[in-house]
């Protein structure tokens, strides 16, 4: 990791102009989001280098003239658009935040699932419970209620988790099944999307998904509706009630994106019920983004924002985690670290970890 161990460079009216920025920062994002939900971003960029004017857009999207031109306004400002000759036309940041995936995912995923609840932070910081769950159920953690959530919430909730698991998958499944597993236990498998993708990957795999009953539904409609069912089983436990079952002998255990939603108290209770339930020659396979082991600083960048997530919305107490408090939490469990790869997919890191030898 390059970056945050230097001062940034930059002179004293550049980090003003910085600050303002962090200011204003909830009136930026909701322009972006708005100018993507009207359209104007689209409609911009289908005018190429010829631009659009103001009374062109007039006529093909549906807002007032003073709508659409506070918009524009805040939009040159933010560096989305450049106008010349009174016509507009997108520029770099518009172009990504139009068109990379990436972007599209985390401004649904902030708007739909944190925006107002992040309201509460300062509580959640405080009492060190997700204070801005209350916007969509009373419950202690968002888990139990996800299958609950409103439709466009759940979407966009979803598409993010996933957005960054499935874009690792491809590198991970000759890693996980080099060691040519029967029997995977995917803890905490959500809608079963690993799970189906080991079933392609490998035609005589057996996987049992561990989650709580919720989720444990969705996966097992779409196991069926997947053609997987006989090889695909549930196993409703809660991993943070020792006296609910966890698991044995499985070949590998699998946790993607997945102890990031636990305190550190919480991991090494679920990493030493994990140790427990493994046999001499498993595997505990953990997926995680680091933001100390990203590439790029955006990488960090984002996964420093999730963290916050987790504070306000999620439950309070977890976060996405430096790597060194990871494998220390792994080597307390009673575990040792057999290969250590990063750069998988987004910026994932795959921990591939073992018992550690009897004395």
């Amino acid at each position: 990791m390059s970056f945050y161990q230097s001062p940034k460079k930059m002179s004293a009216f550049e980090a003003k102009f910085e600050a303002q920025k962090i200011a204003f920062a909830p009136v930026s994002f909701q322009v972006a989001r708005c100018l993507s939900q009207f359209g104007i971003l689209t409609k911009v960029d289908d005018t190429g280098d010829e631009g659009i004017s103001l009374i062109q857009l007039i006529q093909h999207v549906e807002l007032s003239e003073y709508a659409i031109h506070v918009l524009l306004d805040m939009g040159l400002s933010m560096g989305i658009f450049w106008c010349k000759d009174d016509r507009y036309r997108l520029d770099k940041t518009g172009y990504f935040l139009l068109h990379d995936d990436m972007a599209s995912k985390n401004l649904n995923f902030i708007h739909d699932v944190c925006y107002q609840g992040l309201f509460d932070l300062d509580d959640s910081l405080k009492q060190g419970k997700a204070i801005g769950l209350k916007h969509f159920g009373d419950w202690d953690t968002i888990y139990p209620g996800l299958s609950q959530l409103p439709e466009q919430t759940k979407k966009s909730w979803f598409e993010f988790d996933h957005y960054y698991s499935d874009h690792a998958f491809d590198s991970l499944l000759p890693l996980i099944f080099k060691s040519q597993p029967a029997h995977i236990i995917d803890v905490g498998g959500n809608t079963g999307k690993w799970a189906f993708a080991c079933t392609r990957y490998n035609k005589n795999v057996n996987v049992t998904i561990m989650d709580l009953p919720g989720q444990l539904a969705v996966a097992m409609k779409n196991a069926q509706a997947c053609l997987v069912a006989d090889r695909v089983h549930p196993f409703e436990t809660d991993l943070l009630d020792s006296n609910k079952p966890f698991y044995q002998g499985g070949d590998v255990y699998w946790m993607s994106q997945f102890l990031d939603c636990f305190s550190k108290q919480q991991i090494v209770t679920i990493l030493k019920r994990t140790v427990a339930a493994m046999k001499p020659d498993s595997e505990l396979c953990i997926l995680e983004t680091y933001w100390d082991r990203q590439p790029h600083e955006a990488g960090a960048y984002c996964v420093n924002a999730t963290s916050l997530y987790f504070t306000a919305i999620a439950n309070g107490n977890s976060r996405m985690y430096h790597s060194k408090d990871m494998l220390n939490m792994i080597i307390d469990a009673g575990l040792y670290v057999d290969e250590d790869i990063d750069n998988i997919g987004l910026g994932h890191t795959l921990l591939r970890c073992k018992l550690k030898p009897m004395n």
